[in-house]
């Protein structure tokens, strides 16, 4: 337990660029939270990708928000619910560049 705590207070819990999360399928699209550690709060962050043709490379956005919450899973879980509202509303535009 005092190890737990000691890595906690010495930054050498969870990383700060964590692994992603498993990727949920949404309407063609990937959505793949990766929550962002803030000194033992996640910030909602991941990446929407949309497969393209065999062969080509997928299309990418990466996907922040200002949103603090105190659990990886509640802001994996909010990731995701933003995410599908964004795709919703954006569609394939969300790859526009510019």
């Amino acid at each position: 337990m005092l190890k737990k705590l000691l890595s906690g207070l010495f930054g050498q819990g969870e990383a700060k660029g964590a692994p992603e999360a498993e990727p949920v399928e949404y309407r063609g699209y990937l959505i793949v939270p990766q929550a962002e550690d803030m000194s033992g709060q996640f910030r909602v962050s991941g990446w929407i990708r949309k497969p393209r043709g065999e062969g080509e490379a997928m299309l990418e956005h990466r996907f922040e928000r200002s949103d603090v919450l105190p659990s990886r899973e509640a802001c994996d879980a909010l990731m995701v619910d933003k995410a599908q509202r964004f795709i919703d509303e954006m569609g394939d535009a969300i790859f526009d560049e510019g």
